[in-house]
């Protein structure tokens, strides 16, 4: 096959691609294998509570099992990972995919079109959701969850020095400087120079759009004004040192919490479950509240999960039964949520009451923090798309940012060079690119 392709939009971007994913694997009729032994699925993945799911599963299947194994997360890992076992053609049947990452392996062929066995799912979702998993028209995985933006902050704290919460990034700056100056050595929150993806869920709340598509070719506007905004706005932050500059998830980053340095933390509902189980301590001091906005309650999404069916599997039907379970079962997210490390939000709004009666808030004081992500979750912009080559424009992010910390660039310079990065690569894999403003 060619490897240049020229496109119509999103269809004609892709239009290789369902090719190459009909090259690999193959469907076997759901039910037990020969010898009247249950099916074997393979299943690679990382978040929260999955073990725990997965022997629900096998609890309550007879012709099913799910052989679980769980990967790194990140590009470095388990992408790395699932990449080479495509190649090598002994993948797993299904495959953990976070939103952001799907189109880049659907553009390697790594992934089986399953559109005619989710239609009778895609309803469920809220399209702006289920668009995410659909390419070239044709659907390549399941939403698992939603990563709705939020707040978390430590109420004890800001009511002992009467600090408002913040409602707008204005007030948040406003707030930022009574922290520091209530405490000298506390701060906020954090700018993560190691996670692009929290800088692109900023944009995508101020309306940015990385990615779109013009006639035959990729539009790339990574340097667009809404993500130059934000960008200026923590440059800004950083430079007045009002955030903290670590890593995220650094053993820095979480001694901070622990020794009051830290009072909040911007990110997303599945934070909710990482602050429980990783700062027992201080259970009854946080709170959530919703992200600040640019004047109107507005959320982009950080991070977030989608099952997809390897190019390599043999048991596809079986797999594509595994994955609904997964995602779209009230006793898997019962399972997940009762597990006591994840706050996962379903995409499927039906779902939200059980996960909501399934999560023990009191670190929160008893809050009613599902209600808060649902609200957040309908704030989502709408009209935000993935780049075919996430995994590559991510790393130059990351290469880049890890530079603002130091003095050696800043946050807006980063997304020019992301930008040139981004152009190059998607050039180099023979898909076109709309003419730069």
């Amino acid at each position: 096959m060619e490897r240049k392709r020229a496109a119509a939009g999103l269809a004609g971007l892709m239009a290789g691609i369902t090719m190459l994913a009909a090259c690999g694997g193959g469907g076997s009729e759901a039910g037990a294998g020969g010898g009247g032994e249950p099916v074997s699925v393979t299943f690679w993945g990382w978040a929260k509570g999955t073990q725990q799911v997965v022997d629900a599963f096998n609890k309550s299947h007879k012709d099913v099992q799910i052989k679980f194994e769980e990967i790194p997360s990140g590009n470095a890992g388990g992408y790395a990972k699932f990449a080479n076992a495509v190649k090598a053609g002994n993948a797993p049947d299904v495959m953990s995919i976070e939103y952001p990452q799907l189109p880049d392996f659907v553009n390697q062929g790594a992934l089986q079109d399953i559109t005619a066995d989710t239609a009778d799912v895609k309803g469920k979702y809220p399209g702006s959701v289920f668009s995410l998993v659909e390419l070239g028209g044709k659907t390549w995985g399941v939403p698992m969850d939603a990563a709705p933006q939020v707040f978390f902050y430590r109420k004890d704290l800001f009511e002992k020095h009467k600090i408002d919460v913040p409602e707008t990034w204005d007030d948040f700056k406003v707030a930022a400087s009574k922290v520091k100056k209530a405490d000298g050595k506390a701060r906020i929150a954090t700018f993560f120079p190691d996670d692009p993806s929290v800088l692109a869920a900023l944009a995508w709340q101020a309306g940015g759009k990385w990615f779109g598509t013009e006639g035959d070719a990729w539009k790339v506007s990574i340097a667009d004004e809404a993500t130059k905004k934000v960008a200026d706005y923590w440059q800004g932050l950083v430079k007045d040192d009002l955030v903290h500059v670590q890593a995220s998830f650094s053993q820095p980053w979480n001694a901070a919490f622990e020794d009051d340095s830290l009072w909040g933390y911007v990110g997303a509902n599945w934070g909710a479950g990482v602050m429980k189980s990783g700062h027992a301590g201080q259970s009854g001091k946080w709170a959530i509240a919703p992200v600040p906005h640019w004047g109107t309650p507005a959320s982009g999404m950080l991070g977030g999960t989608t099952f997809g069916v390897s190019k390599n599997s043999k048991n596809s039907k079986q797999a594509i039964e595994v994955i609904k379970w997964l995602t779209g079962s009230e006793q898997a997210w019962t399972a997940r949520l009762a597990s006591g490390t994840s706050s996962g939000f379903p995409a499927i709004a039906e779902l939200v009451p059980v996960a909501a009666k399934s999560f023990d808030a009191s670190f929160y004081g008893g809050q009613d923090i599902y209600s808060l992500f649902a609200e957040s979750y309908k704030t989502v912009q709408p009209g935000w798309t993935w780049g075919p080559s996430m995994v590559q424009t991510l790393t130059a992010f990351k290469d880049s940012l890890g530079k603002v910390g130091t003095g050696e660039t800043t946050i807006p310079s980063v997304l020019d060079t992301v930008q040139t990065a981004t152009v190059n690569e998607i050039k180099a894999r023979g898909l076109n690119v709309a003419a730069q403003q």
